[in-house]
């Protein structure tokens, strides 16, 4: 089947939570109120009124206690979504359905936890203070034992909880409710979040890759401290004024005493071609024409974009891919940050943008007037308000703006939305369309095309669709569609998609004691594990170790491929050391990897436009780690009124609350401007965009041990559609802290010595550090750029098990398999080399192996499939797993070797090896390809949630010339 790269999108479901607010219905009353009750104010209720059965959905009661309340919210949002499409009478394409959320920032339970594990320090220094200030040895172990009980009370933990607090659980947990089989991960990009999740959407969509997805986006003010994190950069205010009065002219944000409230909500879109919506019979809301993402990359500290040319710019090319003419335009659904400087630069472009238009013609709104600010959620509130006022035929009204910059001068041809009036069909028989703007403070600009269905049949009747026909003039429609790519030299020869490869022209890496890639190949090659003890200042072994039974509170192994983190910037980069050690961990070693990926390319960055997406942990450790200590610098009251504390007199007690600050640091007496820089996951890509001048959305991905394999297929994905010319795609995640170790260990997922895949002995995983990235190409830009290919990715396989959150599931992972090889011209018999998942799970090993018999045991083999897993050395680096394992296919191919296990004395007779036929070597040995075609690898990730990937490489075939 052939898809459109152009095809209208539909939106045919809309779910929406905000304080006050349940449903479609209820948010569209609230947008048409004159004067309405502002959802921020404190008189409103928030998130938490929301009440949300679980039961509902299937989830066990020892599960649902470590799930995040944003978790809940979610699920009652896709149910919400769902209902209102139709579902269930109206059955959805349940095999190729996918389900992207959105979130940013840490969720409740991540702090919790990481506030139960840091607890256990405090805990100790409160007896130490305690002794220090004259309290015997028998009260101030009590005093810790009380305080230790009371913390466990109110955070309650559970084995379940390194399931629960995971971002990537939330679509996880709604495809198994919903029984969706088709990709599933989530998403960040500061404020520009769902923006980027319909990004992902639309290109799914076109791409033929899913039938129908499902996205979700959400915000809670989940800590204090991600409102003093933005109130430090200077953009909070106390009132949601979208355009603020702004008559000084100062670039100064606290001169001009704007900002916006921080909102809260969550919302969902269900998105289809609309072939496919008009086929299925849906009530469309609205379409989606196009859905433009572009970087202004700025090196220093994270600020939104000010300029007015970018903005510009941004908006030309999104309605010349949209086929739109400016003055079609009725409507702009604005950022409306209140942020005076960006405010008037977004001005400033839309009236470059519609110049020559009629005084007033174009009305300019922001549904922060009602909302405030739901950053992750941003992109979601607003089109789902433009949606329903398209689908409504109805303007809503809007907040006066005042003096603001753009609106006071005469003549102009915006004009701020006022009192609810119907909106008027588009002139010269044009139907009702409508832009919509978004930003981050990661400097990403955001543009999206809207138009109305109006069920008539002009884009109805593939036929149903016609891709030039917008209801453009005749004389206008050649000049508004996109240049088309250059045609590729590669002659794809792929009669199954067409798909072209995508090209591999740099990698680096860097795991546990392996700085760079060289070392990690002679660390395979060697055949030596890099897994043992971590350092005490990672695992304090007084407080969180304790071999032999599971505890909630220790991990019961000590054991894992640790990573001493750089301790400056890459040299040429203008960082100072205060910014540079206020970063998290895993933005420091991405930073070190990515100096790495771009050297040897003199000082030119790759060209064009492109996309950063990093697979990692949605809540970076430095976020939950200053949030424990805020909590505990909250405690003094608590620790002052223990009752085994009661026989100290006033001036002792005092002495131990100093005696305790001293150990905590001095209360927090502000915020660093820089602070929400270094806890923002999409800050790592954000970092190596502005920080190398590269023209690239960043993006955080998090599939759980699969993100960074899903963070390649949506780098592949954008490659392939044109919308990104290059790529930087990988992973990053320091899984060796005491805070993981002790979770993991709770959930007996840890080995009690170390990783040792497809062994009889195998008991579980060890944790790794690391990061993985790889600079990826179209081919045929490779080729003509003269690039040094160092393989091609040909298909990206993604599913999801729709059964269980923690047990493998064969029928998933070959879906994921069946998948990739539906986009190549190869069979599986034709691939000689499989880096395995491999976490060294004796159930977890079992199946891997009995779903590669499935897929790879079809067909006789010329020779058995070699099988290999990086954990053997490595340890298990969670998000970077995946990295870590196309990094070692990589470098095996360019070595013409096939790369050996560790760990591995006998081979777990459970393994049904001859079934494919396989082996899995000890040894490396010489790679020879088989006759007449390059060598071909596949690289396996499979993640908690039943998130599956499977990746196909080959070699270069330039690389095949009198290789044997």
């Amino acid at each position: 089947m052939r898809f459109d790269a152009a095809e209208p999108v539909a939106i045919v479901g809309i779910a929406a939570l905000y304080p006050g607010v349940q449903g479609p219905e209820e948010y569209w009353q609230l947008l048409n109120d004159e004067f309405p009750a502002p959802t921020t104010s404190r008189a409103t209720p928030g998130l938490d009124a929301i009440e949300v059965d679980v039961a509902r959905f299937g989830i066990p009661p020892a599960q649902a206690r470590s799930m995040a309340r944003m978790q809940i919210l979610m699920l009652e949002a896709a149910r919400q979504c769902l209902a209102d499409a139709g579902h269930p009478e109206r059955v959805l394409p349940v095999e190729r359905t996918d389900v992207i959320t959105g979130t940013c920032f840490g969720l409740d339970r991540q702090h919790a936890n990481a506030l139960r594990v840091e607890a256990s320090r405090h805990v100790r220094e409160v007896e130490r203070a305690a002794l220090s200030a004259g309290a015997g040895s028998d009260s101030a172990r009590q005093a810790a034992e009380e305080l230790r009980l009371l913390l466990a009370r109110r955070l309650h933990g559970s084995p379940h909880d390194r399931v629960g607090e995971m971002a990537s659980t939330i679509p996880a947990r709604i495809a198994t409710a919903f029984k969706f089989h088709g990709r599933t991960l989530a998403m960040e990009s500061a404020d520009a979040t769902s923006y980027a999740g319909v990004a992902q959407a639309v290109l799914n969509l076109r791409g033929g890759l899913s039938d129908a997805v499902l996205l979700v986006a959400g915000q809670r003010r989940e800590s204090p401290l991600f409102a003093k994190a933005l109130d430090a950069k200077g953009l909070t205010s106390t009132a949601n004024r979208p355009f603020p009065a702004d008559g000084s002219g100062s670039n100064s944000i606290s001169n001009s005493g704007s900002g916006f409230v921080l909102g809260e909500g969550v919302g969902a879109l269900l998105l289809k071609r609309l072939s496919t919506a008009v086929r299925d019979g849906d009530r469309i809301y609205a379409t989606i024409l196009d859905c433009s993402l572009r970087h202004d990359p700025r090196p220093g500290p994270f600020a939104a974009s000010p300029s007015v040319a970018l903005r510009h710019s941004t908006a030309v090319g999104s309605l010349r891919a949209a086929a739109v003419l400016p003055e079609t335009v009725q409507y702009v659904e604005c950022v409306g940050s209140g942020v005076a400087p960006e405010v008037r630069a977004e001005l400033a472009a839309l009236a470059a943008l519609h110049e020559g238009a009629a005084a007033g013609s174009v009305a300019v709104g922001s549904v922060k007037d009602r909302l405030g600010h739901t950053f992750a959620n941003a992109g979601v509130a607003a089109l789902s308000k433009v949606a329903l006022a398209l689908h409504h035929r109805r303007g809503p009204p809007g907040r006066a703006p005042g003096a603001a910059a753009g609106f006071a001068r005469s003549g102009t041809p915006l004009r701020p939305v006022g009192a609810g009036r119907p909106w008027p069909p588009g002139e010269e028989g044009h139907p009702r369309r409508a832009t919509v703007h978004g930003t981050s403070l990661t400097g990403t600009l955001c543009h999206l095309v809207l138009e109305e269905h109006d069920g008539t049949g002009s884009h109805d009747g593939t036929d149903r669709y016609d891709s030039t026909d917008r209801h453009s003039r005749p004389s206008d429609t050649e000049a508004l569609r996109p240049p088309r790519p250059p045609a590729s030299p590669y002659a794809v020869g792929n009669t199954a998609s067409g798909t072209e490869p995508i090209a591999v022209v740099a990698l680096a890496g860097w795991f546990a004691d392996s700085p760079d890639a060289e070392s990690f190949w002679q660390a395979v090659r060697s055949g030596v594990s890099r897994i043992g003890p971590v350092p005490e200042t990672v695992l304090d072994r007084e407080l969180y170790y304790a071999p032999g039974a599971l505890s909630l509170t220790h991990s019961y192994t000590d054991q894992g491929g640790h990573t001493a983190l750089p301790t400056a910037p890459p040299p040429g980069l203008r960082i100072s050391p205060s910014r540079h050690a206020s970063m998290d961990g895993a933005q420091r070693l991405a930073l070190a990897v990515a100096a790495q990926l771009l050297a040897g390319r003199g000082t030119t960055a790759p060209g064009g436009r492109g996309l950063i997406a990093v697979g990692s942990n949605l809540g970076l450790s430095r976020e939950r780690r200053l949030n424990a200590e805020s909590s505990l610098q909250d405690l003094e009251d608590t620790v002052a009124r223990l009752d085994a504390l009661g026989g100290l007199s006033p001036l002792r007690r005092k002495s131990l609350l100093t005696s305790l600050r001293e150990h905590l640091g001095p209360p927090d007496e502000g915020v660093r401007g820089d602070l929400l820089d270094g806890c923002l996951a999409s800050g790592i890509a954000a970092l190596l965009a502005n920080e190398y001048g590269l023209d690239a959305v960043p993006l955080a991905v998090e599939a759980a041990c699969a993100s960074s394999l899903a963070a390649i297929d949506v780098a592949v994905g954008a490659l392939r559609a044109g919308t990104a010319d290059f790529a930087i795609a990988g992973g990053v995640e320091l899984a060796c802290n005491a805070r993981d170790m002790v979770l993991c260990s709770a959930l007996g997922l840890l080995s009690h010595s170390r990783n040792a895949p497809f062994d009889a002995g195998a008991d579980g995983f060890t944790p790794g550090d690391g990061c993985g990235l790889f600079l990826l190409k179209r081919y045929g830009d490779a080729l003509r750029d003269g690039d040094d290919v160092l393989g091609l990715v040909r298909g990206v396989g993604a599913s999801n098990d729709a059964k269980s959150l923690i047990a493998p599931d064969v029928a998933g992972q070959t879906r994921a398999m069946e998948r990739a090889f539906a986009q190549v011209d190869f069979a599986p018999s034709a691939v000689d080399y499989l880096e395995a998942h491999g976490t060294g799970t004796k159930v977890g090993d079992r199946v891997e192996i009995a779903a590669v018999a499935e897929v790879y045991g079809g067909a006789p083999r010329a020779r058995p499939l070699t099988i290999g897993s990086a954990k053997s050395f490595y340890g298990h680096t969670f998000a970077a797993a995946g990295s870590a394992g196309l990094l070692r296919t990589l470098l095996a191919m360019r070595a013409r070797t096939l790369p050996p296990n560790t760990n591995l004395r006998t081979l777990n007779p459970a393994l049904d090896l001859a079934a494919v036929p396989a082996v899995v070597p000890t040894e490396p040995s010489v790679w020879v390809r088989q006759p007449g075609q390059p060598r071909r690898a596949a690289v396996s990730s499979f993640g908690t949630g039943g998130i599956n990937y499977h990746v196909l490489v080959e070699e270069h075939e330039e690389h095949m010339d009198g290789a044997r």
